[in-house]
């Protein structure tokens, strides 16, 4: 009868631990990046460059909107969303959905999206996850909240899951730990919107890797600190790029310029994942 209790208690020990010990597994963290839109034809981004303007000849480059699905256990968060909807300018191939759909990703388990900056190409397929939870810079918020946004190129109806006040939104002032344990951080780097951001994302075999939104459009603006004559804040931009720059030297990050075809080409093409 003691050699049956000990041989019990020895197993409920050896069964706690090992639950223990699957307790402390670290989640699976990946990066999915999905199509989420490209210009027909090469475009002149010599305005995205200051220094470039008015270029003779144009410079011309092919111009992507890539958006990310970050894996987080069992969890998901969309990062930037694309444009909404092919039309004569812009290829749309599959939708955020129909992609998700490939790698049996069940859209409801997708807890964040979370958008670089406000213009179309980032959040146009947004509104497919209503029940998630947007995340977005607040000076961004703030303007898409005005009952007549001061810019132009910034569209309420876009994110109208929240900014008719259905769904759950969270303002972003500074950086944001989504997941609470440093894998995936929102980076505040205002400049091109007052509320931009950027991602890192610490991948357990491909290491950190950051994900621009805007913070440069392409690797002539990364390179040489260039800042389109477009964006809201020139100092507030500068800023920003330095510290995206730094902060890929001291981590030793990969850098994906999500509109450029060449850094996006570093993660693996869907529907593999980088892990």
């Amino acid at each position: 009868m003691r050699q049956w209790i000990g041989r019990a208690a020895f197993g409920a020990l050896m069964a706690a631990g090992l639950s223990a010990s699957a307790q402390a597994q670290p989640p699976k963290i990946t990066i999915h990046r999905l199509d989420c839109g490209t210009f027909r034809q090469d475009r002149d981004v010599s305005g995205f460059s200051d220094d470039l303007a008015y270029a003779n000849p144009p410079l011309k480059r092919p111009f992507v909107a890539s958006c990310y699905l970050i894996r987080h256990g069992e969890r998901y968060m969309l990062w930037d969303a694309g444009f909404s909807a092919p039309t004569d300018l812009v290829a749309l191939p599959r939708t955020v959905l129909q992609q998700l759909g490939e790698i049996k990703v069940d859209p409801a388990r997708v807890d964040y999206v979370g958008i670089s900056h406000y213009h179309a190409d980032h959040i146009g397929q947004a509104s497919s996850f209503p029940k998630a939870t947007l995340l977005i810079g607040a000076g961004d918020w703030a303007i898409m909240k005005e009952p007549v946004p001061r810019y132009a190129n910034a569209d309420p109806k876009l994110l109208a899951p929240w900014t008719t006040g259905g769904g759950k939104v969270e303002p972003i002032v500074a950086d944001k730990d989504v997941f609470g344990d440093g894998s995936v951080m929102i980076l505040n780097l205002p400049g091109h919107t007052p509320g931009h951001h950027g991602l890192l994302v610490r991948l357990p075999k491909t290491g950190p890797v950051l994900l621009s939104g805007d913070v440069v459009h392409f690797r002539e603006n990364y390179d040489n600190g260039r800042v389109p004559g477009m964006n809201i804040d020139r100092a507030d931009s500068v800023a920003s790029i330095d510290r995206f720059r730094k902060t890929a030297q001291n981590l030793k990050a990969t850098i994906v310029t999500q509109h450029d075809p060449r850094d996006i080409a570093k993660l693996p093409a869907f529907p593999a994942a980088a892990e």
